[in-house]
């Protein structure tokens, strides 16, 4: 196995955070009036927090196992199915049975709804990258066969890709509908954006050519930090400008995130800036305090992910048993309380001799000082 890049581990503790940040804005809309400056920092800064994963995943696959090396495709899934569908399958079983006990409803643990929920991701609202993750493992042999070519000649085959990536998601968000006759085609089509790896393909490819050709991409970083840092910037006012434009146009909240959410065109091109940016900012010394606590975030981050959003039920649950209402300083303490409380869960977790494989995919982790 290739050494660790600290950076890439970094950028997965960073987009752990934005992940509890977009779900932190979901529940401040229950308050009375919304900070729609924070709501922004919430659901727009952090929009490219998710699809970075698939960054991140893809980077480090393709530096264990580069192009032209041996890849026992058994062992291979043998291990992704302990560390990603075992977890998904366990959490969606309990998630599905939380929903049961906290509602009485049994009806989603009888056929054709449970079929839907297992195959779609659709216990919890984070599980679906999961689903996502697992068919960019089955297709392993066609990005095997595809990233040479892109790693030879990146910058127009990533351009190529970037263009189609945009168009297909347009297509898919904007035209595409579903209404098909047939049942399980319609079903196919209603939860394509919970499956269809389509989607996410230009920051998966991405991150492999990346880790290819890791050396130039840092030399790249490194000499291109004011050119990145404006790419960011741009990419970051033209998000923040769109949004600020629908709600001035008589937007919802949540319509306006949903029309800028990560597969719009904005939504694409920042996730490019934001790769590109947090690894020209983890890729160079970093202060003791930050690196060890994007050390520990990372480490953590995969049981945080799956274990956040039980955290956020009961919190919000004890705020509105109290009375207390979702304002500015309620919803930075909910973000920051999730946060601790999911890292605290998560270790435990990880620490629990049989349950703990079983739910995050691994053992204890120790977390790694910065190299």
């Amino acid at each position: 196995m290739q050494g660790r890049v600290t950076a890439v581990e970094y950028i997965r503790g960073a987009a752990m955070l934005g992940v509890v940040g977009i779900h932190t804005g979901a529940y401040s809309l229950s308050g009375t009036e919304v900070n729609v400056h924070l709501f922004a920092l919430l659901e727009i800064v952090s929009r490219f927090s998710v699809p970075i994963f698939f960054f991140v995943s893809a980077f480090g696959l393709f530096r264990q196992y580069p192009p032209g090396t041996p890849l026992g495709y058994g062992a291979f899934y043998r291990r992704r199915a302990l560390t990603v569908l075992v977890p998904y399958l366990a959490w969606s079983l309990l998630y599905m049975w939380f929903y049961s006990y906290t509602t009485g409803e049994a009806h989603i643990w009888e056929p054709p709804f449970i079929y839907e929920f297992l195959l779609f991701g659709l216990a919890s609202y984070q599980l679906y990258f999961l689903v996502i993750l697992v068919w960019f493992y089955a297709l392993m042999p066609l990005w095997r066969a595809a990233v040479p070519a892109l790693a030879a000649r990146p910058l127009p085959w990533l351009g190529a890709l970037l263009a189609a990536q945009v168009a297909f998601n347009y297509w898919s968000c904007n035209v595409l509908a579903a209404g098909a006759e047939d049942y399980y085609l319609n079903l196919a089509l209603k939860h394509r954006l919970s499956y269809w790896v389509l989607h996410y393909v230009f920051v998966f490819l991405l991150g492999a050519v990346c880790a290819v050709r890791l050396d130039e991409f840092r030399a790249f970083a490194a000499r291109s930090r004011r050119e990145i840092n404006v790419f960011f910037a741009l990419a970051l006012a033209v998000m923040l400008g769109r949004y600020y434009w629908l709600l001035g146009a008589g937007y919802e909240l949540e319509r306006a995130v949903n029309t800028l959410q990560q597969l719009s065109p904005e939504g694409v091109v920042y996730t490019l800036a934001a790769c590109l940016f947090l690894f020209a900012v983890f890729d160079r010394p970093l202060p003791t305090a930050v690196s060890s606590s994007l050390a520990l975030l990372s480490c953590h981050s995969y049981a945080v992910y799956l274990v956040h959003p039980l955290v956020m039920y009961f919190l919000e649950a004890e705020l509105a048993a109290a009375g207390v209402a979702m304002t500015t300083p309620v919803v930075v303490g909910f973000y920051v309380a999730t946060v601790a409380l999911s890292l605290l869960l998560a270790t435990g977790l990880e620490r629990l001799p049989a349950l703990g494989p079983l739910l995050t995919g691994v053992g204890p982790r120790r977390v790694k000082p910065g190299t």
